[in-house]
């Protein structure tokens, strides 16, 4: 069985910083300690320093298969992924056909496998009919249960009073919601389009789309769950009004949790003059108060995960106008160096960016045996260069989509390797040309 030792590295894991080696045997951990031999016939890498930590985990991703793969792919969009250092992500079910029955979903886990360059799973997208496919789910069939509680892409919205009431009563897993309210969003494009015709100005998305329409369907969701106990974890969370809906209390200790994502911590209003619908998504990008608001929560624990929603369009479909162009931004390939820069301008602490992306995920979706830097554990890990600068150029994306807002950029930071289920995979820049990702598992239900 191969073996692959890290030696000197600064391990960032469980709250601490330490210096460490990491002895790897075939697919799992099998020693950390401050100093270990090299053992016969295993490979060496030398982090010098470098910052090791346990993979990405991202829990809401669009890689666009079935049906829509002129967007992105299971195999694109993971290669991305684990160029950003994502060792394991959850994939949406607004794809062609959607994923709304047991069926579709089965199917999507056997187009993944050996495809996936990283770790993977599935939610089941919750429908106003679909509630005795919801109920016939058993724990590690589905990540999760997908509620569109708004409008987004696709025709999936979930609007009915009733069918709610028996998603969040019959759920035998965790639900997670997008949560917009539509008729609060239709009356603002109503006004907007009597306002500006048909010509809407991007900079009217975050008004549109706005933080009382947000706050009207997230209350709605938390009242929900209270009422019938299940797990709930509201998604892409944007607005400091929301904030007063969850607790600071340990993750360990509630049934109710949230997310914030990496796009609405770096970026606020003031980019849509000059990047416009590259940065449109729903929920909105909205003020610089409300992105102080999310950071302000992810450090005091009311945001439990920090994720992506990456959401590859086409260029060309990016460049129409305001009510034409879709929402949605690729994102998996730079998330960390986002979350590295906030963290150098003091915004986060580096043990709080592992916490919110790594362990905190396996802990609320019980993900078996990974998440964390941990003897017997999956060897999914990231190693990170803080002190060499990265530049976004088209030359260097992986996107299918090819296309990034963060073209031109440099990040202060560069993924230098990440290992998934103890395989190299990417490496000085490049993919080495091992697809290792594996079917994630769970462990817990409602």
């Amino acid at each position: 069985m191969r073996r692959l030792l890290i030696t000197n590295a600064h391990l960032i894991n469980e709250g601490e910083i330490r210096d460490a080696d990491v002895l790897i045997q075939g697919e799992r951990i099998e020693k950390i300690a401050d100093s270990i031999r090299v053992p016969d016939n295993a490979d060496v890498i030398e982090a010098a320093g470098r910052y090791l930590m346990p993979g990405m985990i991202d829990d809401q991703v669009h890689f666009r298969e079935p049906g829509l793969t002129e967007k992105g792919d299971i195999g694109s969009e993971s290669a991305a992924a684990v160029a950003g250092g994502v060792t394991s992500f959850m994939d949406m079910p607004n794809v062609s056909p959607q994923t709304t029955t047991r069926e579709a979903l089965a199917a999507k886990y056997q187009a993944a496998n050996g495809r996936a360059r990283a770790n993977y799973a599935f939610y089941l997208g919750a429908t106003n009919r679909n509630i005795e496919e919801i109920r016939a789910l058993r724990v590690g069939e589905a990540c999760g249960i997908k509620v569109f509680m708004g409008a987004s892409t696709g025709d999936m919205l979930v609007d009915d009073s009733h069918a709610l009431e028996l998603i969040f009563a019959g759920a035998p897993i965790i639900i997670v919601t997008h949560c917009e309210h539509s008729p609060t969003i239709r009356d603002n494009e109503a006004r907007a389009k009597a306002e500006f015709g048909a010509d809407v100005p991007m900079s009217e998305h975050p008004k549109i789309r706005s933080a009382t329409a947000c706050l009207a369907s997230s209350s709605l969701a938390v009242d929900l769950a209270r009422r019938h106990g299940a797990r709930l974890h509201v998604l892409h969370l944007t607005t400091a009004l929301e904030m007063g809906l969850f607790s600071r209390t340990s993750r360990h200790e509630k049934n109710i949790t949230a997310e914030a994502c990496v796009h609405h911590l770096w970026f606020d209003e003031s980019r849509y003059g000059d990047l416009g619908t590259r940065i449109k998504c729903n929920p909105a990008i909205k003020t610089a108060k409300d992105r102080e608001a999310l950071i302000a929560a992810v450090n005091d624990g009311r945001i439990d995960i920090i994720a992506t929603d990456h959401a590859p369009h086409t260029a060309v479909e990016k460049k129409r106008s305001y009510f034409k162009a879709p929402a949605g931004l690729p994102l998996v390939q730079h998330a960390l160096q986002i979350l590295i820069d906030l963290a150098k301008g003091g915004q986060i602490g580096l043990d709080t960016i592992v916490d919110r992306t790594s362990h905190a995920v396996a802990d609320i979706f019980g993900i078996v045996d990974r998440g964390y830097v941990r003897e017997g554990y999956f060897a999914d890990l990231v190693l990170i260069d803080t002190d060499k600068p990265y530049t976004v150029e088209a030359s260097n994306l992986l996107y299918k989509c090819h296309w990034s807002p963060f073209e031109g950029h440099t990040f202060s930071s560069s993924i230098d390797t990440t290992i998934v289920n103890g395989t190299v995979v990417f490496r000085d820049g490049e993919l080495t040309g091992d697809v290792a990702g594996q079917r994630l598992e769970f462990n817990r239900g409602r």
